[in-house]
């Protein structure tokens, strides 16, 4: 009897350890880096918000971000709504995939056409039968 309490105390701590590393933990870090986006936003930051629409930032206010969408509209968002900062993706330098990429297309052999035969124009057929 002791022998299935522990092994039943063993499977409900792996539950729990599992439950830990693949979910809490990695939403927990989620939201970190979300939170630490919101505070690093600046002016002139280009956003897209949760409903899609692409600005960049006016203004930041303590809860509240003003994004410029066009010439003259200008939409005050909750800063919990910015779901994306553009500029900070677009500053990333090539990924280690990208890198390879560039220099397996650099190594590929490069394959020669073979050299075109022109053929004679109609004229010079012509003038080469009037010749026999």
């Amino acid at each position: 009897m002791d022998g299935q309490m522990t092994s039943s105390l063993v499977m409900f701590t792996a539950i729990i350890l599992i439950f830990y590393f693949l979910i809490i933990r990695p939403q927990k870090k989620r939201e970190k880096e979300t939170k630490d986006m919101l505070n690093a936003l600046k002016k002139g930051d280009k956003v897209v918000s949760i409903g899609g629409i692409h600005g960049t930032v006016i203004t930041v206010k303590d809860t509240t971000v003003v994004v410029k969408v066009d010439d003259n509209a200008r939409i005050e968002f909750s800063k919990s709504a910015i779901s994306q900062v553009l500029n900070k993706t677009a500053t990333k330098p090539a990924g280690k995939k990208e890198k390879k990429a560039e220099e397996t297309k650099a190594e590929e052999p490069k394959v020669e056409e073979p050299a075109k035969v022109e053929e004679p124009k109609a004229e010079e057929t012509a003038k080469a039968e009037e010749n026999k």
